[in-house]
């Protein structure tokens, strides 16, 4: 590390990241001869070049944000967690605490990193439909201010009462299925809830494969049996569920409504996902 960008979201984890910034100044003034600070509202105004480092204090917006402009670039990706879920620096095992974090960026291992390419729309967590769209979609942003991490959680219990079927029609492999599902996710990074959770069997970041979930039930108390099934990680194919990985999906789209690593969108044409293999950079435990 010479010359460091580093990119702030000053509102994230009820503003948690101007708490960091002084401790985040000292370290680099050791480390770095040239760095700066700016906004995460002034980086597509912001030359990245000359700077070999990027940093993102925030949450999974803030680094996701930051992702997307570096990957594919020699930039190397520094996370500093302050937001609500954190799900990427979690699975690269950074801890939430700032001088934890920090001392994983000096250790200087750096880790490739795949990425999903969603109708050329780069996304390094998770595209989710359905029931996985309504948690991340609906969840209003007050609740998660005054909660934290622990508003997904109320959510996923409100909206699991009242799941909706869609049909869908998937290619992958050269397999045609058609499914009624309740939830799909598609993952590049499967955890959830911090690293408590995965969607995901053996999930890793660099292994050139997605990982998709689909849930194929309406009936609360046989998704919590479902859910149960994943918090103690007995995951197999059955009438209700499907884990299988591919690196490339199609699904056939008629205006599906979803999220895009926490982002959401309605999709208007058929959504092409494929795995874009080691793209990114980052500092990794």
């Amino acid at each position: 590390m010479k010359n460091a960008l580093v990119v702030f979201n000053y509102n994230a984890g009820r503003k948690k990241a101007i708490l960091y910034k002084k401790i985040i100044h000292k370290f680099l003034l050791k480390r770095c001869s040239l760095f700066k600070f700016v906004s995460i509202d002034e980086l597509d105004n912001t030359d990245l070049n000359g700077y070999d480092t990027i940093f993102a204090v925030g949450g999974d917006g803030t680094v996701n944000k930051v992702a997307r402009i570096i990957a594919g670039t020699d930039k190397i990706l520094a996370i500093i967690p302050s937001g609500t879920a954190n799900l990427l620096s979690a699975k690269l095992g950074i801890p939430t605490s700032l001088k934890k974090a920090l001392k994983i960026i000096d250790k200087n291992n750096i880790k490739k990193i795949d990425a999903l390419n969603i109708n050329n729309f780069p996304s390094f967590l998770r595209c989710g439909f359905g029931y996985d769209s309504d948690i991340i979609c609906k969840t209003p942003q007050s609740i998660k201010n005054d909660f934290g991490y622990f508003a997904y959680f109320l959510a996923g219990i409100i909206f699991a009462l009242k799941l909706n079927i869609r049909t869908y029609d998937i290619n992958f492999d050269g397999k045609n299925i058609k499914i009624k599902a309740s939830c799909i996710i598609v993952s590049n990074s499967a955890n959830m809830y911090r690293n408590w959770v995965s969607v995901g069997r053996k999930n890793e970041l660099d292994d050139g494969l997605m990982d998709v979930f689909v849930l194929s039930t309406k009936n609360p108390v046989s998704f919590f049996i479902e859910f149960l099934k994943i918090l103690l990680n007995i995951k197999f194919n059955t009438k209700k569920t499907k884990y299988f990985k591919t690196n490339k999906l199609m699904i056939k789209n008629n205006w599906i409504a979803c999220h895009i690593d926490g982002e959401k969108m309605k999709l208007k044409n058929d959504i092409n996902i494929s795995v874009i293999p080691q793209i990114l950079n980052v500092y990794s435990k």
